[in-house]
């Protein structure tokens, strides 16, 4: 019965014009086996790529609906089933004329830039600040002005790239389209209007590329929009690399599924299940249906890759975008897969996705590795050559657990490393171990360092060449150095358990690394059994020296703890908040300061522990930094109009846009950043030169905003 009901609405289709009728049909041996989805190229170094439109529906298709939104038949068939009975390193840089230094975004990797929402070259600082792109003259401070401000208005801009007189702006734009008539749409509306309304969204990530030459007056040269949404990116030499996620649309992914099964012969898709594509330098004009003017799929569909054994849900693009030619050509490599953090050296591109494997599914995992255990957590790392803006695909690896963030990958000496957490703190059953993978330029697994403090998990890595420094925590923090010098032998050298963690590493010299974290205080044994959690509370925020020079035993140097529990800073979520720079003896970051009253403080220690702190101040804190003192405050600059606006706030706390959330230097002068302002203080004593208004405070709004 089911089939009769799903083959009359395909017949209702296919009479309503729902399908083009002068398209070439699918082959019918496209449709059967999984062998004749993907067709694999001999040379290693070239990407398997899919024969046809066709195949790459019939993947897309295999995905269960709960990993995705509703199709065509999942919802044509609830309307007809509802008639039948019964989803910062800080790097300092000459000018040629100008200012002496200044710093840089602090980044992971030497000479790969990192995009960020402020940019400066010295003499003038970018902002996009409150959907506003900001240009303001920066050096020398005491003459710092707005130079252009401008409303982004539908693109939603979130960080940039400045190289010379080219800006790139990255985020994203939203359609909400209505169907022309001559698409299919219309026709199923008629047959489920309840779910099908006449109207398309899309999300397009969105590059903007700007002419700098005239600061007071720039302008766009250059808009390439992508279907989908903006990932991350990395800037390298003359280019700058994006990578895109797209998901399909699958209402034509389960049209070809049901011509499988019913094996009713449907006219190929002509591209519509990829992801638009357009370029300003082309045609001109405004997206008004699925295939508006201007607009293209991102490629054909035999030249669309698939990374095995990656579950079949997305499209990854990954672009190169000149900076040196207003219009020169966009390369681009778009594939099936997903990606969830990036990696890049200075020749090639490491995209990161986790793989839970909750579901198997032969054509991108049973068909590569039939051998694979069910439920068991992976990261597939998917490896792109890159070249003066050409992308090549290199290979895949795997490796067990899941990673933290970016500072998890590292590449040396042709090597790739990863450190990977298996499980959860808290299953007690199977407790969490915390691993080291090295691969090889091929990416094959060449060694591996496993089981790492069990029942733990990764705060915080750092490789630095030879080297590794993993910090794990559950109550205590332990500090594991790791010698990396023969790729396949990796091994521990030594490690130091201390009070605490660092969610951030960055290194001071060859033998010595800052940590910023938490401190902690362990739990009592009352709550840790009530909970039947062995635990500790997080404190402020806590800075720290570690010595490793003897790897064998590295030592805490120094520490400094800021304020009580509820202390945070933007640092410990984003190292691009984090700024460092060891010849200044600078290290500065923004700080939300929490403190305990006098009568908290006198509280017994089990119930201190977990009490938290009034809020004080949100400000950049500016600390002096030296291997012989360690940290020395210097100061505090707020960008808060109140001192006492806290105070006067008790437990609610309306964020009036005066949170400091970045920090640079111009030579002598420190330049830090909220949405409202940018302050200019003397790195010498931190007396303000200037101040400059982005935008004046807006009325506080008529419910309160509670801080967490």
């Amino acid at each position: 019965m089911k089939k009769i009901w799903i083959l009359g609405i395909l017949t209702i289709l296919l009479i309503a014009g729902c399908l083009e009728d002068d398209t070439e049909r699918a082959d019918p041996s496209e449709l059967q086996d999984v062998n004749d989805f993907t067709q694999v190229r001999a040379s290693f170094s070239e990407i398997p790529t899919f024969k046809s439109c066709s195949a790459i529906g019939q993947a897309f298709a295999q995905v269960p609906s709960s990993n995705r939104g509703y199709g065509i038949y999942d919802k044509v068939m609830m309307t007809v089933s509802s008639a039948m009975p019964s989803v910062g390193a800080s790097e300092t840089s000459a000018a040629s004329s100008g200012p002496t230094n200044y710093s840089s975004t602090n980044v992971q990797v030497e000479g790969v830039d990192e995009a960020d929402f402020v940019k400066t070259d010295g003499q003038y600082l970018y902002i996009i600040s409150k959907n506003h792109l900001i240009i303001a003259k920066a050096f020398p401070g005491d003459e710092a002005e707005v130079l252009f401000k401008q409303d982004l208005n539908q693109f939603n801009a979130t960080e940039m790239f400045i190289q010379g007189n080219t800006l790139v702006l990255l985020g994203s734009t939203y359609e909400q389209v209505e169907w022309q008539e001559t698409e299919p749409l219309p026709a199923q509306s008629r047959i489920a209007p309840d779910y099908y309304p006449q109207y398309n969204s899309k999300n397009f990530a969105t590059i903007q590329v700007w002419d700098m030459t005239n600061k007071s007056n720039p302008n766009v040269q250059r808009t390439i929009d992508f279907e989908g949404s903006y990932l991350s990116s990395r800037k390298i030499g003359n280019y700058a690399y994006v990578a895109v996620q797209s998901y399909p649309d699958y209402r034509w992914t389960q049209l070809i599924s049901l011509a499988k099964e019913l094996n009713v012969p449907l006219p190929k898709l002509d591209q519509k299940i990829l992801p638009l594509y357009k370029d300003s330098l082309g045609e001109q004009g405004q997206l008004e249906t699925e295939q508006g003017t201007g607009f293209e799929p991102v490629g054909e569909c035999g030249d669309i890759g698939y990374l095995p054994p990656v579950q079949t849900e997305n499209f990854i693009t990954l672009a190169s975008i000149p900076l040196d030619d207003f219009t020169g050509e966009i390369v681009k490599q778009t594939v099936v897969a997903s990606g969830e953090n990036v990696y890049a050296s200075l020749n090639n591109f490491y995209l990161a996705e986790v793989n839970y494997n909750y579901y198997n599914q032969p054509l991108m995992m049973d068909s590569v590795n039939p051998n694979q255990e069910e439920n068991t957590e992976e990261t597939i790392v998917h490896k792109f050559a890159l070249d003066d803006g050409a992308i090549e695909y290199q290979g895949n690896g795997s490796a067990k657990g899941h990673i933290l963030n970016q500072f998890s990958m590292d590449e040396f000496e042709n090597n790739f490393r990863i450190a990977t957490t298996i499980g959860e703190v808290w299953d007690s059953e199977k407790p969490s171990t915390n691993n080291v993978y090295v691969f090889d330029a091929d990416m094959k697994l060449v060694g591996k360092l496993e089981d790492l403090a069990p029942g733990e998990k990764i705060y915080s890595m750092r490789f630095m060449g030879a080297k590794g420094y993993m910090v794990t925590f559950k109550k205590v923090d332990p500090l594991f150095v790791l010698d990396l010098s023969d790729a396949s032998n990796p091994r521990v050298l030594g490690k130091l358990k201390i009070p605490g963690y660092s969610d951030y590493l960055h290194p001071f010299d060859e033998t010595h690394i800052i940590g910023v974290g938490k401190d902690a205080l362990d739990a009592s044994e009352e709550e840790t059994s009530n909970r039947n959690l062995d635990f500790a509370w997080y404190q402020g925020v806590k800075l720290a020296i570690f010595d490793v020079s003897d790897v064998e035993h590295p030592i805490e140097l120094h520490k400094i703890v800021i304020g009580d529990r509820g202390t945070d800073s933007y640092a410990l979520q984003d190292h691009k908040a984090f700024l460092f720079d060891r010849e200044k003896q600078l290290l500065v970051i923004p700080v939300l300061l929490a403190e305990l009253t006098e009568e908290q403080k006198n509280l017994p220690s089990n119930e201190r522990a977990n009490a938290y702190g009034d809020y004080v101040i949100q400000g950049a804190f500016v600390y002096n930094v030296n291997l012989e003192n360690g940290f020395t405050e210097q100061g505090r600059i707020t960008h808060q109009d109140d001192p006492d606006a806290f105070k006067k706030s008790g437990y609610y706390y309306w964020g009036d846009g005066t949170d400091v959330k970045r920090s640079l230097y111009i030579d002598n002068a420190l330049y830090t950043f909220s949405d409202r302002k940018i302050l200019i203080n003397d790195l010498n004593d931190l007396s303000l030169i200037k101040q400059l208004t982005l935008f004046e405070k807006e009325p506080e709004p008529d419910y309160p905003v509670y801080i967490e």
